[in-house]
């Protein structure tokens, strides 16, 4: 249940000019950190990368020492440009559903397991059929599948009596964080919606849930789950921790999922407003001001960071990293590069890619079982027409998300972007005219707005309320063109018709 949490009082009130709050984004390939100051100024940023092993097919596992010691790193760069006497605060955000087994102690009964892991897949319908998929879904706000921590950590108990014997308690990778930076293991509300057994509307672990996936009282040795707390929680750094970040013993605020936070730094907070971020995998959120579910089940419901606003969130699992294999994959191109190749060609001249690489896709799809496809591909196509036709299937898979947002809520208005792909205009224009909606990027051109979220909750549990100037300012739209917007109903239609053939030919 629900602890009465509150932000440590450390007796100063206000910010103060000199003040600086630092935002930990602990991201799927890396670490990003920036230092926002009390004006709302990114005054240095960092980035730590660290790698994810594939032992065997299916697996992506992470070493949690890997982001302490990209913590450490990362604080250590910032302190470079931006003395730690001055850091007011730390927030944090954080990939879901991550799982971390911990031992008694504290420390991993074994390597972090990430969301792209698919391994529980068959898990998780187990669970969803067990309990009920749609009662799972009202309660939860979540289409539960194996990338969710009871499902993660029910695999393991399966194949690795052992270490789930070892287990005390499970995390997922921000809360880890958190519990080595204070000593204390929380978790918020959003990144609690990634275990699969968090009541929405009671903010309590549903008892019944957790029974029905193997766990909890009466089910042998069962490790227990974080106690939740708003994402405005703080504790202070443990000594020794301070000590080796080098900065006072500040306040540690537990901050939200980085989807969460990375819509906050990009500004996107009030009813009816859209996010879309796009990193490794592309996040779509549209902000609603009450609890509404989706008949369909095609969005997830997560609480937001500020209390009394949900996000309806959609992700794309495989947009980044394709862009970023199919770039490798193609020579000497960056994934920027790779954009950059796609826009020099008619979208209408590509043959047709379904891009569900990862394997299977959420977004507003949820099928397990679809795959990557190409079809029409003949020897007049070069590289440019197979970048061409990624961007067109990420551009189509944008698009089913965003309609479902407008067709059940009425979100149909402009949609505020970040990220890598986002930041080429010839991006944003395609989404536009795919979607028939302004499309706009903050003018600061700024890709870590998890990172920034994380820092302005910070400020805001330290001090009360958001710093001046917190929110980027908005830039130029790329409005739609009706032209173009009726060629891509025309690629749409083909694209759907590839994508029902593949799913059942």
């Amino acid at each position: 249940m629900t602890a009465p949490w509150r932000a440590l009082d450390n007796g100063v009130q206000g910010p103060r000019a000199g003040d600086v709050y630092i935002g930990l984004d602990l991201g799927t390939s890396g670490l990003k950190a920036v230092a926002l100051s009390a004006t709302g100024a990114i005054l240095a940023r960092s980035s730590v990368a660290y790698p994810t092993s594939h032992p065997v097919p299916g697996a992506y596992e992470q070493d949690a020492g890997d982001w302490r010691r990209a913590v450490e790193r990362a604080a250590a760069e910032l302190g470079r440009v931006v003395p730690p006497r001055r850091w007011r605060a730390i927030g944090l955000s954080g990939m879901i559903p991550t799982l971390v087994t911990l031992g008694s102690d504290g420390q991993p009964t074994g390597p972090a397991v990430t969301w792209q892991d698919s391994r529980a897949d068959g898990l998780g319908e187990e669970l969803r059929e067990r309990f009920g998929p749609a009662e799972l879904y009202r309660l939860t706000g979540q289409w539960v599948d194996g990338r969710y921590l009871l499902p993660m950590f029910a695999r393991i108990a399966r194949v690795d009596p052992a270490r789930a014997g070892a287990t005390a308690a499970i995390a997922s990778a921000k809360d880890y964080v958190f519990g080595w930076l204070t000593g204390e293991l929380l978790t918020d509300p959003s990144t609690a919606s990634g275990y699969g057994c968090y009541e929405l509307a009671h903010d309590v672990w549903n008892a019944e849930v957790v029974a029905a996936a193997g766990l909890g009282p009466g089910r042998g040795k069962s490790p227990r789950l974080p106690a939740v707390g708003p994402s405005d929680t703080s504790r202070a750094l443990r000594a020794d921790t301070a000590a080796r970040l080098g900065c006072p013993r500040i306040p540690v605020v537990l901050g939200a999922a980085d989807s969460v936070l990375g819509a906050l730094g990009l500004g996107v907070r009030e009813h009816g407003q859209v996010a879309y971020i796009a990193g490794t995998s592309s996040v779509i959120l549209g902000v609603s001001g009450r609890l509404v579910f989706d008949p369909d089940h095609r969005f997830l419901v997560t609480p937001l960071a500020t209390g009394g606003n949900w996000g309806l969130e959609m992700d794309l699992l495989a947009t980044g990293s394709a862009i970023a294999w199919l770039a490798g994959l193609l020579g000497d191109l960056s994934p920027a590069g790779l954009i950059e190749l796609a826009a020099r060609t008619d979208p209408a001249q590509a043959p047709v890619l379904l891009p569900y690489l990862s394997p299977g896709e959420q977004g507003a799809l949820w099928d397990p079982a679809l795959h990557g496809a190409i079809t029409g591909l003949n020897l007049s196509h070069g590289r440019e027409h197979l970048a061409r036709a990624l961007v067109n299937g990420i551009v189509l898979e944008s698009r089913r998300c965003l309609r479902v947002l407008e067709d059940t809520c009425g979100f149909g208005g402009a949609v505020e972007v970040a990220g890598s792909s986002a930041a080429d205009p010839a991006f944003r224009a395609d989404l536009a005219d795919a979607t028939r909606r302004p499309v706009s990027m903050p003018r600061d051109d700024d890709t870590d707005h998890s990172a920034r979220g994380a820092a302005l909750i910070a400020a805001r549990s330290a001090d009360g309320g958001w710093p001046d100037g917190a929110f980027p300012a908005a830039g130029i739209a790329a409005e739609p063109d009706d032209t173009r917007a009726k060629m891509w109903d025309d690629l749409w239609t083909v694209h759907e018709s590839a994508r029902l053939g593949l799913r059942d030919p």
